[in-house]
């Protein structure tokens, strides 16, 4: 699942205008990373909710942004697991 994840994001990040040359999962998605600015963000937020259908906290937004790609993806993957497990459950 991280692997999908990981190629949505890139995906993304390429539709959004974004160099995604020499990304990986070290690669911060904030400052001295990519540098996405909020807006931006947002923007990236949004779509992995849209397609993974699942909703991040408004709290979550700056710890999101502090995130490598590797953590991000990571942490999708692992809300994309509970949300699948609860519809389960």
């Amino acid at each position: 699942m991280q692997n999908e994840v990981r190629a949505f994001v890139v995906a993304s990040l390429i539709d959004m205008n974004y160099d995604v040359e020499g990304l990986d999962d070290d690669t911060t998605l904030g400052p001295s990373g990519l540098d996405l600015e909020s807006l931006a963000l947002a923007d990236l937020l949004m779509r992995t909710e849209d397609h993974y259908h699942f909703r991040f906290r408004a709290e979550e937004s700056e710890a999101l942004a502090l995130m490598t790609v590797g953590e991000f993806t990571a942490a999708v993957a692992e809300r994309v697991s509970q949300t699948a497990g609860s519809k389960q459950g």
